[in-house]
């Protein structure tokens, strides 16, 4: 391991006759050779296994535990000619999810509605007031869950009590008791399903196969429900993206698949979305692109209150609606973004003021003027920035009670502390990375007490210290447009499997660093190398232009794109750290 300035660089191990013989095996260069014993892919077979992203590789949908009821469920409802009501999440995954079987009940023939709760004034997931409108307006309806819905062991009872048929589909954490009398599909209730890291959306994308085999001849669907299937798995792709999830197995090759998809077999509404985005020119779309591009524009109707326009989006078929719908939630994002940096600022701020919160290790900090929609991301960002567990609390409907959003760092599970934490909380839920909760306002302290003693206890890495992974060290030389090409047979990249990042060192700066972008929250480099001179970008290290300018000489860790613009192709470091030699 190597300090430097922000992080500690840790650089995969690899043994140079492993690197020469992968590359020999499988005909690539020695440089995609390195990276893929770092990440121990050392066999000829594990390497074309990795590269070879078949659709014949996604598993049997009847396989999903409650699939099979389900399905049946659906298509019964179909040809009763029934209400069908989609209860989604207000996040990407629940409106990917929701859009994608609305999409599949209404080709099939089917009534489709969707319901998506308010994240200001309902919270995540399903709620009893919600379940009793839809049964007083219709209680002979079917209501299909999607991306929530697994610990909603109260609304399921309600719903029961009411004659309401529900189903739930979800991908979250159990909690001690599973809702009763329903159907539940999930990936890791008790079966033979191998993969337990399907997002919402893919688990929805599992029952509308499932349902289109029933609609076909009970094997095969039909070649209008197959095309239907190839293309929705477009929006499984956004969806797996935008949730995190790992992007191994069953994952990795539906947003392999699922990236064509979207340039190729693109909804009207998704279409719009892409031009908003500035990726409707892109030759093709890569994860990143739903990252930075897509998935922060749905999100943005979903943080502020509007993720009911979201699904309108994509579900629409009219074009002039489409754009206006996709124009809106482009300046929804603006919004957001403005409202994340303020955030942002006044959080850094709280710990500027509590020294002795600096020194712990998990930040809980509150503040009347957050916005609830936002305070997710934001806690993201202030994991980050102090590189420890992260809770962020703002105000609620009621003043007695705040709510807030968690982010884990370095693999702390940050479910399991709130867990311990609980006698502090009103609720809570959520997985091992994020989390959301109410807390009365008179025990904040009480639970920041409660939850740094936990991480404290639980949590081997130091503030600080988790580790920025290396997976080779390399002269500026090497990577050129062929280089990064090549190292795209690894994509699709994201959680479990990241873009390559690489070192250089004996780097000097070429030209003075320059900030750009609103406030100068990023940073332009022009760096040299021995011949080589290459530009790079620090996305919101604008901070770093005067620190890094005295130094003669540093050494960087950055990841190597293809960025497009205007037709033109060229070569970019995104830089994560760097340190003077």
């Amino acid at each position: 391991m190597v300090a430097t300035h922000g992080r500690i660089w840790q650089f995969a191990h690899c043994e140079t006759d492993a690197i020469r013989r992968l590359a020999s095996e499988l005909k690539i260069s020695p440089l995609l050779a390195r990276v893929l014993v770092g990440r121990q892919i050392t066999s000829r077979e594990a390497g074309l296994k990795f590269f070879s992203r078949k659709l014949t590789e996604l598993h049997d949908p009847e396989l999903l535990p409650g699939v099979s009821q389900a399905a049946e469920r659906v298509v019964a409802a179909i040809k009763e000619g029934r209400l069908i009501t989609i209860y989604g999440d207000y996040d990407v995954d629940g409106v990917t999810s929701t859009s994608l079987l609305w999409h599949c009940i209404k080709l099939a023939g089917g009534r489709a509605e969707y319901y998506i709760p308010s994240r200001l004034e309902e919270g995540y997931g399903l709620n009893v007031g919600a379940i009793e409108t839809l049964a007083a307006q219709d209680a002979s309806q079917l209501v299909v869950s999607v991306d929530c819905g697994i610990t909603s062991v109260a609304e399921a009872r309600r719903a029961k009590e009411l004659g309401l048929e529900l189903i739930i589909t979800d991908h979250h954490q159990f909690a001690g008791t599973l809702p009763e009398e329903t159907i539940l599909v999930h990936p890791r209730l008790p079966g033979d399903y191998p993969f337990g890291d399907l997002c919402g959306a893919g688990v929805a994308f599992k029952l509308a196969w499932a349902i289109c085999t029933r609609l076909g001849d009970g094997k095969k669907a039909s070649p209008r429900m197959k095309e239907f299937l190839l293309s929705a798995i477009g929006l499984a792709a956004i969806g797996t993206v935008a949730d995190v999830v790992p992007l191994v197995g069953e994952n990795r090759v539906l947003v392999h698949y699922g990236l064509s998809t979207i340039n190729e077999k693109s909804s009207v509404g998704l279409k719009a979305l892409l031009k908003a985005a500035g990726l409707a020119d892109k030759s093709a779309i890569a994860a990143d692109d739903i990252g930075f591009g897509i998935g922060p524009r749905i999100n943005a109707a979903g943080r502020l209150g509007q993720a009911r326009l979201a699904v309108e989006l994509l579900t629409t078929d009219n074009e002039p609606r489409a754009q206006q719908l996709a124009a809106y939630l482009d300046e929804l994002n603006k919004s957001r973004q403005t409202l994340e940096r303020k955030m942002l600022k006044q959080a850094k701020e709280l710990v500027t003021e509590h020294p002795t919160w600096g020194d712990e290790r998990a930040l809980v900090l509150t503040h009347d003027e957050w916005h609830a929609g936002i305070l997710g991301i934001v806690a993201g960002r202030v994991a980050e920035h102090f590189q420890r567990p992260t809770i962020l609390l703002g105000p609620s409907a009621s003043v007695e009670v705040l709510q807030g959003s968690g982010r884990s760092f370095a693999g702390f599970n940050l479910h399991s502390g709130l867990m311990a934490c609980g006698e502090s909380l009103m609720t809570f839920g959520g997985h091992h990375a994020a989390v959301g909760m109410k807390v009365a306002r008179l025990r904040v302290d009480e639970f920041r007490a409660a939850l740094v003693e936990y991480v404290a206890q639980n949590h081997a890495v130091e503030p600080g210290a988790a580790p920025l992974l290396i997976d080779a060290e390399v002269m500026l030389s090497e990577i050129n447009a062929r280089a990064i090409e090549e190292l795209d047979l690894l994509a699709p990249f994201g959680n479990t499997n990241p873009r390559p990042m690489f070192a250089a060192t004996n780097v000097e700066l070429a030209a003075p660093p320059k900030t750009m972008g609103e406030g100068g929250r990023h940073l332009s480099l022009l760096l040299r190398q021995q011949q080589t001179t290459i530009r790079a970008v620090a996305f919101g290290q604008g901070e770093w232009a005067e620190e890094i300018a005295t130094p003669p000489r540093i050494k960087l860790a950055f990841q190597p794109v293809i960025n497009e613009f205007r037709g033109q192709r060229n070569v970019d470091l995104h830089v994560k750290d760097w340190a003077p030699v």
